[in-house]
């Protein structure tokens, strides 16, 4: 009880000064570090995960390079346009958008906090059009204008900062052994009570913001339903407990997306 109190305490405190609120999605959000920190540390990143990988240029596949850069550049403009409109363009600060196809069974797509954006080629006969491919892309880049990248790395120095706090006052008393406790399960503690309920708050959000956005490029928002239940067939079952998720089960996504697309449709018809 009383290790619990006191990592409670120490996480508190380091809410409590590093916390601000969305200027899109109006929720508190957890921010230790800085978007042009990240940003820098995210091309570095990039440019060398390109540089391992095998990246997919129009001279090796023109129609799937030439997708990927149509799709990711109608849902760039279409952000800048949605920033604009809320008088919140500096929210895009650093961004300097690029779009790279790279070869990869993995079905699978990120961005990075400043636009830095992977395609991976297993995606691509899954989302099986342009529609389905925005989808994806504008939910990923939604992680990142929506800082969820800032959030979920000072959630982890957050964790890291209070386990140091908490494990110092305890090794400094008589009970070592309380404090190898500690450090054993503060670790795991943090994952499944604050780390992953949030990424959990991030999908949600990045589902909801790059449906919008992929309306707004002029890709039909019921796309996303038809893809996600692909994306639920090819999973099969899934017993793992909604507790010890990153993402909703494809059933509450779908479920979620349903209730978001009177929105989305609005956005979609006035382009």
């Amino acid at each position: 009880m009383l290790l619990k109190k006191l990592s409670l305490s120490a996480l508190g405190l380091i809410t409590l000064f590093g916390c601000t609120r969305n200027a899109i999605s109006g929720r508190s959000q957890l921010m230790l570090t800085s978007e042009s920190s990240l940003q820098t540390q995210a091309l570095t990143e990039y440019k060398d995960f390109l540089s391992k990988n095998k990246v997919v240029t129009a001279a090796v596949d023109k129609k799937d390079y030439d997708v990927v850069q149509k799709v990711g550049k109608r849902i760039a403009a279409a952000i800048t346009k949605y920033y604009a409109q809320k008088g919140l363009s500096n929210e895009l600060s650093g961004y300097k958008w690029e779009f790279n196809l790279v070869q990869s069974k993995d079905v699978n797509a990120w961005c990075m906090p400043g636009g830095k954006v992977v395609v991976y080629t297993g995606l691509l006969p899954v989302a099986q059009n342009e529609a389905g491919l925005a989808i994806v892309m504008g939910h990923e880049i939604a992680h990142a204008v929506l800082h969820h990248g800032q959030e979920r790395v000072s959630q982890q120095q957050a964790a890291a900062i209070g386990g140091n706090i908490v494990g110092s006052v305890l090794s400094k008393g008589s009970n070592k052994i309380a404090s190898n406790v500690f450090n054993t399960v503060y670790a795991p503690t943090a994952q499944m009570g604050v780390i992953l309920p949030n990424s959990r708050k991030q999908e949600s959000e990045a589902d909801h913001y790059g449906l919008i956005f992929a309306a707004m490029a002029g890709y039909n928002p019921q796309e996303a339903i038809t893809f996600w239940q692909r994306m639920e067939k090819m999973g099969g079952a899934d017993n793992t407990p909604t507790l010890l998720r990153s993402h909703p089960t494809n059933a509450t996504r779908i479920a979620d997306i349903k209730r978001l697309m009177p929105e989305a449709e609005r956005y979609y018809k006035a382009r």
